[in-house]
Parts: C-alpha cells; sequence; structure tokens
C-alpha cells in the first residue's frame, strides 16, 4: 500500500529532497500535502508535478497568486500557521515530514503527535524548545518519530534492537563546517559567504550557519537527550572531518556501533519513510577502498563557544534551551543580513541565557513568552552592536 506524505517545508534543502525519494519510489510513496513559507513559485512547481490534494502558503500576501495557479489541477489552497497545524491531523496523512525551519515545527508537532501520526522529524528546535512537553505527549499518543537528521538517524539504527540501559554513551559526529582549522582570530573576520561554504552538506542558509558555529550539534546534543533518553554526560561531540561515520553508540561492555555513509541526506529521509523496513535506492555508495583516512577530533569548544552555551542550557535545563534557540535564530538572521559579526552570535546568544528570566518547569504559553522575549531582547543587543561598530 503505498503511503501518504504531508512534507511541511517542501521547498527547502530537506523537503525538495524528500520529494526526490518519493520519485524514487512512486509504487510506495504518494504526496497528500505540501507547505511552504515564501517561495511559492517553487511550490507551485512541485504541486503540478505531484498533484497532492492540499498546499499550504504561510505567506498570505501569496495565497491568491498560489490559488490561481492549482485551481485547474482541483488542489485545494489555503495560507497561514494555523492551516499548516491543521493539514497534519487529516486522516489521509499517513507520515508527516516537518523540515519546517526553527520554532515554527513546534505547533505542527504537536498537532500530529496528538493525531497519532509518523513523524519524520527534520526540525530539531521543537525537541529542543519542548523536549520534555514532546516526549511526554508520546507517552499518551500512538504517534511516533522517526529523526531525520543524519546524525540522530545513525544513532536511531544503531540503537534499533538493542537495550536502551546498555548504552553507555553516544558519539555525535560534526565535519566542523567550514572554520574547523581558523583561529580565534581569523573567526573575527569571516563573513556571510565564507560561512554559508559547508565543505561537505548542501544545506539550508541557517543550519549551514549553524554549522559554521557549531550551534548546529549543540542543537543535536539537546534534540539526542529527548529523544533517546539520555543524561548530559552520556552524550559526546567528536569533530570528524570526512562525514563519513554519522554518529557512534558506545555499549556498557565497551563496544561500539556506528552508521557509515556518503552525505547524503536522501538516505536518513527514505528510512525515516520506510522504518522499520528498507527499500533500495540509486543513491551514490560509499567506496571503503577509496577512503584514504577517516579522522576524529575534539571540538574546541573556547573557540566555537555556541557549542559549550548548547551544554550549559541543556544541564540548567526548563526554558533556558528554549532562550538558547531563539536567541540564536535571532543572531543568524542578522549575521546573513551583515548587521552582525561572527564572533558576536554566541556574544548575544550568552547575554540572553544570562538576562531573561529562568524557568524551571515552562508549560507551552511560557515557552511561547520566552521566545518572544527572547528574540525581542536579542534584537536589541543586536541593534546595540550596530550602532556601536557603524555596520
Amino acid at each position: 500500500m503505498k503511503k501518504s506524505i504531508a512534507i511541511l517545508g517542501s521547498t527547502g534543502s530537506i523537503g525538495t529532497q524528500a520529494l526526490e525519494v518519493v520519485d524514487q519510489h512512486p509504487d510506495r510513496f504518494e504526496v497528500e500535502v505540501l507547505t511552504a513559507g515564501n517561495n511559492a513559485d517553487l511550490l507551485i512547481a512541485q504541486a503540478k508535478k505531484h498533484k497532492p490534494n492540499v498546499v499550504v502558503i504561510g505567506a498570505e500576501d501569496k495565497y491568491d497568486y498560489v490559488n490561481n495557479q492549482l485551481d485547474p489541477l482541483d488542489i485545494k489552497v489555503y495560507t497561514g500557521d494555523d492551516a499548516v497545524s491543521q493539514i497534519v491531523e487529516m486522516a489521509s496523512v499517513d507520515i508527516v515530514l516537518i523540515a519546517l525551519v526553527g520554532f515554527a515545527g513546534l505547533k505542527p508537532a504537536i498537532k500530529a503527535i496528538e493525531a497519532g501520526k509518523q513523524i519524520a522529524l527534520a526540525n530539531k528546535e521543537c525537541l529542543v524548545v519542548a523536549g520534555e512537553i514532546i516526549t511526554s505527549l508520546l507517552k499518551k499518543h500512538p504517534a511516533v518519530i522517526i529523526p531525520v537528521d543524519s546524525e540522530h538517524s545513525a544513532i536511531f539504527q544503531c540503537l534499533t534492537g538493542e537495550s536502551p540501559v546498555e548504552v553507555e554513551k553516544i558519539i555525535l559526529t560534526a565535519s566542523g563546517g567550514p572554520f574547523r582549522n581558523h583561529s580565534h582570530e581569523e573567526l573575527q573576520s569571516v563573513g556571510r559567504s565564507e560561512a554559508l561554504s559547508h565543505p561537505n552538506w548542501n544545506m539550508g542558509t541557517k543550519i549551514t550557519i549553524d554549522s559554521a558555529t557549531m550551534m548546529n550539534k549543540g542543537l543535536e546534543v539537546i534534540e539526542a537527550k529527548w529523544l533517546f533518553g539520555l543524561k548530559p554526560e552520556q552524550i559526546e561531540v567528536v569533530l570528524h572531518p570526512q562525514s563519513i561515520i554519522h554518529s557512534i553508540v558506545q555499549f556498557v561492555d565497551g563496544s561500539m556501533k556506528a552508521q557509515l555513509s556518503l552525505p547524503d541526506m536522501r538516505i536518513p529521509i527514505q528510512y525515516a519513510f520506510t522504518f522499520p523496513g528498507r527499500l533500495d535506492s540509486s543513491f551514490p555508495r560509499l567506496n571503503l577502498t577509496e577512503m584514504q583516512t577517516l579522522t576524529f577530533e575534539r571540538p574546541d569548544i573556547k573557540k566555537f563557544r555556541n557549542l559549550a552555551l548548547a551544554f550549559e542550557a541543556l544541564k540548567k535545563g526548563g526554558n533556558a534551551p528554549c532562550v538558547l534557540n531563539a536567541a540564536n535564530e535571532t543572531v543568524v538572521s542578522a549575521f546573513l543580513d551583515n548587521r552582525i559579526g561572527f564572533l558576536q552570535m554566541p556574544e548575544i546568544i550568552g547575554s540572553c541565557l544570562e538576562k531573561i528570566d529562568f524557568i524551571y518547569k515552562p508549560g507551552l504559553s511560557d515557552l511561547t513568552d520566552t521566545d518572544l522575549e527572547t528574540r525581542n531582547y536579542a534584537t536589541f543587543l543586536v541593534e546595540q552592536v550596530k550602532t556601536k561598530s557603524g555596520m
């Protein structure tokens, strides 16, 4: 039987690669829902090709344009954030791929869990911000989350068939991004174009900047805690520049299991769609005889302060990870707009963690308030930096 898929964020990097997976297996998958934020033209092209039942365009000012283009195909068109959350509850949807960026993925994730869906999760921020709420909901509803991030997919695959109590620790690998060998002094002058030049992965702009600052790995650390029920001291990060070993599980007897493949996000996407089975693919294969070396290094958390800030937020708990995420989303946007420098991003995030009031056990409304308060304060700090530097 075909599985019907809702792809939230279909015009982004993960969304477009998910559609490639669907194209490879038209007998197994069909697209029921496509959503996009602002990229109306690509959304229209995708809808004309895959003919979903529903599309959602987040930008309300582009609704008429999208609706007029798709009306002859009898495709229902909706707009707004509420529509994205509502469509995941559709009975015709089997799998929900959440490929939205940032805090925007939280509400749809909650609705998908409450609807008992199989969720392919490519949005790490919802677990970072509301891990306790998400895991509590998963205990009450028959939903299941299959991680799509290559590192968490690797851990998930290594843990299949294993007892969680026998896990000693997990090791998340990181490429180190484009600035792995830069000194602290050199990082002071790096700009937008350099930070967007990832050596191994083709990703969206936000996650590429997060990789350059190593915040992406910090967010993955927090996500791993909730996905796999771990303590902070059970999570380790190592730099692995080749991006071949995607992560490792170490067990109490000293043995290790790792998942290897070429850096290709279509592999974990397809696995999330087909779990607990696997399907063949035409994706390029890893040839071990062509690999000259596989190397590992300790990350420099003084140089890449964001990783240290993420561990700090994880250990503090409460709404601290929400503060971390909101501040990061704000400073990444400011950096991409050339309003602040590379090293000013962790400075502002650290200031937000110190300034924003701590809530030990936040509810959803507390997290929404914390997110807004943090963004406002981080924006204030960005403006201060602009004024002082004349950027």
